[in-house]
């Protein structure tokens, strides 16, 4: 029972380092795709959104060739910090990061875009810098949308599998996350550990979904509200 806490312990970890890196990465970028117009602004979205189609077992062969000891960032960090990503936990956080960054990004960027920009320019006239603007205006009116994609992002990487065993493996009390912890007992046959391990996961990702549909429905609400407002005016 003991490594079933020490998994669970460890995948809080992993996933709420990786959700606070995809939620600043995901906010800043959904921000700059959708207030900024520039060339190849549709292939740097399509960049972005890739990791949510593409197979994790491929996003950790590309983590694997770019984050080794011979990779060009592995062999970077290792000869001027002693730095090694592989087979470590922080290599579980980048792998998690990676493949839960759309979650974050594609929800942050639609609700940026659904912010009347007449209200930021408003703002820019009494005044205030980009940032102020941000803070006061943009992200109080786009937050319920963007804390809809950071719960699914922490359930993504809670649950993160392929990635993540390429990355930083099963090493018990050290990189076995859940889903990896998972996968282990049952090729041992230890059925009652996976069942103790399952039963765990899948009751946080339901309450994280169920929090995640309730902020979804609270923005539609408020979007009509508005809307409708609108028309009265």
């Amino acid at each position: 029972m003991e490594a079933v806490w020490t998994a669970l312990g460890l995948s809080l970890k992993v996933a709420g380092l990786a959700t606070l890196i995809v939620t600043v990465l995901g906010i800043g970028l959904g921000l700059l795709l959708a207030r900024y117009r520039f060339l190849g602004r549709d292939l740097v979205d399509t960049l972005l959104t890739l990791p949510m189609v593409m197979p994790p077992t491929v996003l950790g062969y590309y983590l694997l060739v770019l984050m080794g000891r011979r990779g060009p960032i592995g062999a970077w960090l290792y000869e001027h910090f002693g730095i090694q990503l592989i087979f470590t936990w922080q290599g579980a956080v980048i792998a998690a990061s990676v493949v839960a960054f759309p979650l974050v990004f594609k929800p942050a960027r639609a609700a940026i875009e659904s912010v009347d920009g007449q209200l930021e320019q408003a703002a820019r006239v009494l005044g205030l810098s980009e940032a102020a603007v941000f803070f006061r205006v943009t992200l109080p009116l786009a937050w319920r949308g963007i804390l809809a994609g950071v719960l699914l992002a922490f359930a993504r990487a809670l649950g993160e599998f392929g990635a993540t065993l390429m990355v930083a493996g099963s090493i018990p009390g050290k990189t076995q996350t859940l889903s990896v912890a998972i996968y282990e007992a049952v090729q041992a046959g230890r059925d009652d550990v996976a069942n103790t391990l399952v039963l765990i996961t899948s009751a946080v990702c339901v309450v994280v979904l169920m929090l995640a549909g309730r902020l979804g429905k609270r923005r539609d609400s408020v979007s009509v509200h508005r809307g409708q407002e609108r028309q009265q005016g």
